[in-house]
């Protein structure tokens, strides 16, 4: 092992921010997935292997998913059908792995490949390159540096003091850079940040992180070749980022919005304002009202930031919409 190995990641103050954003909401809301309905964790489990599948290629729709999970009869190309059952077993069966074991991962990979390569649950043993069109845009290690790769990189993760949220990153961005596998290698790098983030918190068991980044495909692969062409992760990682905290805002795992901060959003929607100025537009004249039942769970909620928040005691602060709060008006109005 080498001793002094880290994954090349530029620390930059926006992923900082958007680490600290994701983990003050991830951690009010841990509670949630122990209380969550069995049928809506089905549900997004479902929802999660359709999408890592559909990265890849699989057609396979929720619905037919969901029959394969409920043992019925499923019309379909057979070597997606298998490829959904073994996802289906492998997810189911991640509470029984260790991310940084290496025995685990080859163990994950044993189940998420069987019967679709002959090597199911093993390193490569050929080189291998990630092209697109014709063009070769990434040429992975070679086979005989696989294993001591993988090796690094678990002990990395075994030992790092770097928040969940930007190991997981990290571990996937580095596992697709190595591709230790013949294939594959997306689906194990999905899989294995999903059980890094639920060993740090048992509420990513149901958020669906892999349907966001089905929906912004070509972003994610432009993630990763930018990350390859600059030798540093934190393209990949700020990507990641952003799909874990829009996962969040999906609509089976979203903070309700009170009447109260939906009116706060409607009122900053024309830009940056003061205090003054809101208690103004919303006709309130009572603070303390204000400050609890609009402008703390809004802050708290992640849907509005103070423009000085180095100085939020200052006279001439002001609060702003957060991307999450613009989302939220944009779905407001059918945009």
């Amino acid at each position: 092992m080498t001793a002094d190995y880290e994954p090349p990641c530029t620390l930059t103050a926006a992923l900082v921010t958007q680490v600290a954003r994701i983990a003050e909401r991830a951690g009010a809301r841990a509670v949630l997935a122990s209380t969550r309905d069995l049928r809506l964790r089905r549900s997004q489990r479902v929802r999660t292997v359709q999408s890592s599948l559909a990265i890849e290629g699989n057609t396979l729709d929720e619905e037919q998913i969901t029959a394969i999970l409920e043992g019925k009869r499923v019309v379909g190309p057979p070597r997606e059908i298998l490829e959904a059952k073994n996802a289906l077993d492998a997810y189911e069966r991640m509470e029984d792995w260790d991310p940084s074991s290496i025995d685990d991962l080859l163990r994950a990979h044993g189940v998420l490949m069987a019967g679709l390569v002959a090597d199911a649950g093993a390193f490569r043993s050929k080189g291998v390159g990630v092209v697109s069109g014709e063009r070769v845009i990434h040429m992975a290690p070679p086979a005989i540096r696989v294993h001591d790769a993988v090796s690094d990189l678990v002990s990395w993760l075994a030992e790092t003091e770097a928040h969940p949220l930007l190991a997981s990153s990290l571990f996937h961005y580095e596992l697709e850079f190595i591709h230790p596998f013949s294939d594959g290698n997306g689906r194990m790098g999905r899989l294995w940040q999903t059980l890094i983030l639920t060993r740090w918190n048992p509420l990513f068991t149901d958020v669906p992180v892999e349907s966001q980044v089905r929906e912004r495909q070509p972003q994610y692969y432009a993630a990763l070749n930018a990350s390859n062409e600059r030798g540093d992760a934190e393209p990949f990682v700020s990507f990641m980022l952003s799909a874990i905290e829009d996962a969040l805002d999906t609509d089976q795992v979203r903070d309700q919005v009170t009447d109260q901060v939906a009116a706060l959003l409607e009122a900053l929607q024309r830009g940056p304002a003061g205090t003054l100025e809101l208690l103004d537009h919303l006709g309130l004249s009572h603070r303390p009202n204000f400050r609890a039942n609009y402008l703390r769970p809004a802050l708290d909620g992640g849907w509005i930031e103070r423009t000085q928040p180095d100085a939020p005691r200052s006279p001439t602060q002001k609060y702003r919409l957060t991307p999450r709060g613009k989302r939220w008006l944009a779905g407001v109005r059918g945009l």
